[in-house]
């Protein structure tokens, strides 16, 4: 299906001449790279200390399903555009049917990327770092039997976690392409293994 593969169209013209007289080691935006960690670190941090701030849950799982809300909006809409020129959305066509499309931002004609390395770092930083502390977090409220932190705690991997996916989706194209490199490599790693079975070592 051609809707779910990369398409390969500039986001914002506009934003071409702003990108040529920057330097890649500048942080172009540093309001959208603020905001793309403070929500979800602020989730994580109201997280561990809610319980030493307050004793209502209710209000600590408000604030925090709040701050991934906000989280997953401004990541989806905003700093993924601005940030690494990637966004991801579903449409609906004439007839109904749903369909997932993930875009990247079209190289200049003079081969230079519109982001920054900076904002590129800060923003697969936090888009990988924090689903992963999620998870970590659901792994112990679930041994620890805090019941009553699963549904929160899930929550924030499910919507970080849409996002990542999103993302890498952009980044690495199709899920069809995901599958064929990993079934690439995994048949290269096992040539090379039945070729060469003493020089193959797991990397």
């Amino acid at each position: 299906d051609s809707s779910d593969d990369i398409e390969d169209v500039s986001l914002f013209d506009a934003d071409d001449d702003v990108s040529r007289r920057s330097k890649k080691s500048k942080i172009r935006h540093p309001v959208a790279s603020f905001f793309h960690l403070f929500f979800r670190v602020s989730a994580i941090v109201v997280y561990l200390l809610c319980e030493l701030l307050t004793s209502s849950f209710i209000a600590c799982m408000v604030t925090i399903i709040l701050l991934l809300s906000c989280d997953f909006w401004a990541v989806k809409n905003v700093t993924g555009r601005l940030m690494v020129g990637l966004r991801w959305w579903n449409q609906v066509d004439d007839d109904g049917r749903s369909h997932w499309v993930f875009e990247a931002r079209k190289v200049s004609p003079q081969g230079r990327k519109s982001s920054s390395e900076a904002e590129s770092r800060i923003f697969w930083l936090g888009l990988i770092t924090c689903p992963v502390i999620w998870v970590i977090f659901a792994f112990s409220a679930l041994f620890s039997f805090k019941v009553k932190w699963l549904a929160v705690v899930v929550l924030g991997v499910v919507l970080q976690g849409a996002n990542l996916y999103g993302y890498i989706r952009c980044k690495v194209g199709s899920r069809k392409n995901l599958t064929s490199m990993a079934t690439s490599y995994l048949g290269r790693q096992f040539l090379r293994q039945v070729r060469f079975p003493g020089l193959w070592k797991p990397s």
